[in-house]
C-alpha cells in the first residue's frame, strides 16, 4: 500500500489539525515530529516503522495515495441568512458599496433547511442566521431561534445590537439561551458611529447592552470592536472594554479586511505566496460550514458577498448533496493544492487563506 500524508491537514508549528476529522495533535504526541518530517520530505515516510504507519492511517494523518478527499466534509458551522435586510451600511461591510434587494426567506423553506442541518447535530457547533444582514430585523426572529432549539441545534447570534431589546433578550432566556452572542460594536462615540456606520442607532444599542450585559444568555458572550490601523482601534477597544468590565460581555478588538477585494479598506494579502494550501478562518470554510443564503443557494464561503462560488441549491438538492457535490470537491482541491487554481479565485485574494 502506498502512502502520503493527507492533503487537508493544517501543519503549523506545534500543531497539526486535521479539519476531516475535527483533530489535533501537538509535540508531545505520537507522530507529530514524523508528519513534519514528511510534510517536509515525502520520501520520509518510507523509514516509518510499520506500527507508527498503520497508526497514522488508522487516524487519517496518512492516507493511501490514490485516494479522493474532496468530498469529505466535517459541518460544524452553519449561517442561514433568513432575509437579505441591513438596517445599517458600514465601511468595513460590502453592503455599504453594493446593497442587495430586500428579500426573506419562506417559512416553510427555513424550517425544511433546518431539519437537514439537524441530521448533523453530532457534529454543529453553532447555526447563525446572518452573513451580511441584520438578522433582528426578521419579525420570525424568535421563531426562528426556538426552532433551531426545537431541533437540538446550537444557536449562534451574531447582531449589531439594534433589535436586540430587553423584551428580545428576556424571551431568549425563557427559551434556555443561546449558544454564542457576539455584538458588533466599533465605537462609543457617536459621531463616529453615525459616519462609519450611516446610522444614528447608538444610543439604543448601548442601552439594549446595558440590560442584557449581566444576563446568561449564552456560555459565550462578546463584543467585538472592529476598526482600522489608523490609531483609533486601541483607543476604542479600552473605551468599550473599560465600559462592560465586570459584565458577562467578553471584548475583543479585530482589524477590518478588504473582504477577498470586495472592499478597498482594511488588511489583504501581501501576495508574497500564493500556493494555497488551506483555511483558517474558524476552522476550514469549504470542510467544516456551510452558507445558505435566502434563497437556498449555497456558497463556498462567507467573502463571496457576489456569490460567485456556488457550492448548490437546498431549493432543487438535498444538503449531502451539496455538502459532497462535483462543485465543493473542485474548490476543495482548488484551496488546498491538489490542483492547481485559477489566477483570480477568491480564495487567493482572502487573508484566511493558508498559503506556502
Amino acid at each position: 500500500m502506498i502512502l502520503k500524508i493527507n492533503p487537508f491537514l493544517h501543519i503549523d508549528s506545534g500543531r497539526i489539525s486535521n479539519p476531516l476529522t475535527d483533530r489535533s495533535i501537538g509535540p508531545s504526541d505520537r507522530g507529530y515530529s514524523d508528519l513534519i518530517r514528511i510534510d517536509l520530505d515525502p520520501s520520509a515516510i518510507h523509514a516509518l516503522p510499520d506500527a507508527l504507519k498503520s497508526h497514522l492511517l488508522e487516524n487519517e494523518w496518512l492516507v493511501e495515495a490514490d485516494i479522493d478527499l474532496s468530498r469529505r466534509f466535517f459541518l460544524k458551522y452553519v449561517s442561514i441568512e433568513s432575509h437579505t435586510v441591513c438596517n445599517q451600511a458600514c465601511y468595513f461591510c460590502p453592503v455599504s458599496t453594493d446593497p442587495r434587494d430586500h428579500y426573506f426567506m419562506p417559512t416553510d423553506f427555513f424550517e425544511s433547511i433546518v431539519r437537514q442541518i439537524a441530521e448533523y447535530r453530532e457534529t454543529i457547533d453553532g447555526v447563525s442566521m446572518i452573513n451580511y444582514n441584520e438578522p433582528t430585523l426578521d419579525r420570525r426572529f424568535l421563531d426562528q431561534i426556538a426552532f433551531l432549539k426545537k431541533n437540538n441545534l446550537p444557536p449562534f447570534v451574531a447582531t449589531n445590537g439594534t433589535g436586540l431589546t430587553p423584551d428580545r433578550a428576556d424571551a431568549i432566556l425563557q427559551m434556555g439561551g443561546l449558544r454564542h452572542l457576539s455584538i458588533n460594536l466599533s465605537t462609543l462615540d457617536q459621531k463616529r458611529y453615525a459616519e462609519e456606520r450611516r446610522s444614528k442607532h447608538l444610543a439604543v444599542i448601548l442601552r439594549n447592552l446595558d440590560y442584557m450585559k449581566n444576563l446568561n444568555l449564552a456560555p459565550e458572550m462578546e463584543i467585538v470592536v472592529l476598526g482600522t490601523a489608523d490609531g483609533t482601534l486601541e483607543q476604542d477597544f479600552e473605551e468599550i472594554r473599560t465600559r462592560f468590565e465586570g459584565s458577562r460581555f467578553e471584548v475583543k478588538s479585530y482589524e477590518v479586511m478588504d473582504r477577498a477585494g470586495n472592499l478597498q479598506v482594511g488588511l489583504r494579502p501581501d501576495g508574497s505566496r500564493t500556493q494555497l494550501c488551506g483555511c483558517e478562518q474558524t476552522g476550514s470554510r469549504p470542510i467544516n460550514w456551510l452558507q445558505i443564503n435566502p434563497r437556498g443557494v449555497c456558497v463556498l464561503c462567507c467573502q463571496d458577498y457576489h456569490e460567485k462560488y456556488i457550492v448548490g441549491d437546498l431549493s432543487t438538492e438535498t444538503l449531502e448533496e451539496v455538502l459532497a457535490g462535483d462543485r465543493v470537491a473542485q474548490y476543495r482541491r482548488w484551496l488546498y493544492g491538489i490542483e492547481e487554481s485559477p489566477d483570480d479565485f477568491i480564495c487567493k485574494k482572502c487573508i484566511f487563506a493558508r498559503t506556502r
